[in-house]
């Protein structure tokens, strides 16, 4: 089946998902994990398959294939969050390094995946490189940002460049800023999400100026998240298509925003999946194939 994703919000064709019962496995499971991965609370598992089904029948009318991810034993509690492990270009996968010492198997569980569902490795970052895919952003097909942060360092930024040479034309890399520190999770995806090839939800009272000024030089419109709901996952918002958006409740400003500006908008409860483990729908999913 078809591959290539150097966008964020071209139709999603194909998509790869991991359900809780691949992920977090059992409620035992959870119980031994949770506090290290530093999750706000353990999930709780009955509910969690709950939600995810609820989620997945969202996606399911926007997405032709579907594919699950299987257990693995070398994975743990946050790969259900499968956008991390890689990133999907037009040639095949990258398969990243983990910043979080914990996610460190992911990367090779999915490429044993991609390699069984026809998805070619393009290429492997390396120690003492490290990347993840929340902090790499497409702006279109032949522009990357990437932020440089806790789990994204100089020199897995420096492999990946080398990678795509051919398939990118300029990469944007975007220091990220201290926050809460290395133990808690910040992305450049926690700062943007594309919703459309000229336009972008942000928070940008964590952007660099530098670059909050280049998407304005490229003549992107930026939506400012409201700041009472940055920490609840109002700036995650998951493109399905261009202006068709997924997005967790409890955030309704920011709803209100997107559908003020002409965006249709989807909503589904993410206690158990999201909220616990500070990942929104964008961290759940992997887009295989955009168009």
């Amino acid at each position: 089946m078809p591959f290539g994703c150097q966008s964020e919000v071209g139709k999603i064709q194909r998509l790869l998902l991991k359900p809780p019962r691949a992920a977090f496995v059992d409620a035992k499971s959870i119980d031994r994990q949770w506090k290290q991965l530093n999750y706000l609370h353990a999930p709780d598992f009955e509910k969690a398959q709950r939600e995810y089904e609820h989620f997945v029948d969202l996606l399911k009318p926007h997405v032709d294939a579907i594919e699950f991810l299987p257990p693995h034993d070398a994975t743990g509690l946050d790969s259900i969050y499968v956008h991390d492990p890689a990133l999907i270009t037009s040639k095949g996968a990258i398969l990243c390094n983990m910043g979080k010492a914990e996610r460190c198997g992911e990367p090779a569980a999915m490429g044993d995946f991609f390699s069984k569902i026809g998805v070619p490795i393009l290429g492997v970052i390396a120690d003492p490189g490290t990347l993840e895919g929340g902090d790499v952003v497409w702006i279109d097909e032949r522009t990357l940002a990437v932020g440089r942060g806790y789990r994204t360092n100089d020199e897995g930024i420096r492999q990946l460049r080398q990678r795509l040479k051919a398939l990118v034309d300029e990469l944007v890399v975007v220091p990220l800023p201290h926050w809460r520190g290395p133990g808690d999770v910040l992305h450049l995806m926690s700062l943007i999400s594309p919703i459309d090839y000229k336009l972008a939800l942000v928070y940008s009272k964590l952007l660099p100026v530098p670059f909050r000024e280049w998407l304005l030089a490229r003549e992107i419109k930026l939506l400012e998240v409201p700041d009472e709901e940055y920490d609840s996952m109002g700036c995650n918002v998951l493109a399905m298509a261009p202006r068709k958006c997924l997005m967790l409740a409890g955030n309704p400003r920011t709803k209100a925003l997107l559908i003020n500006a002409g965006i249709e908008v989807w909503e589904y409860a993410g206690e158990e999946i999201s909220h616990k483990g500070a990942g929104g729908p964008t961290c759940l999913t992997r887009p295989i194939w955009r168009e």
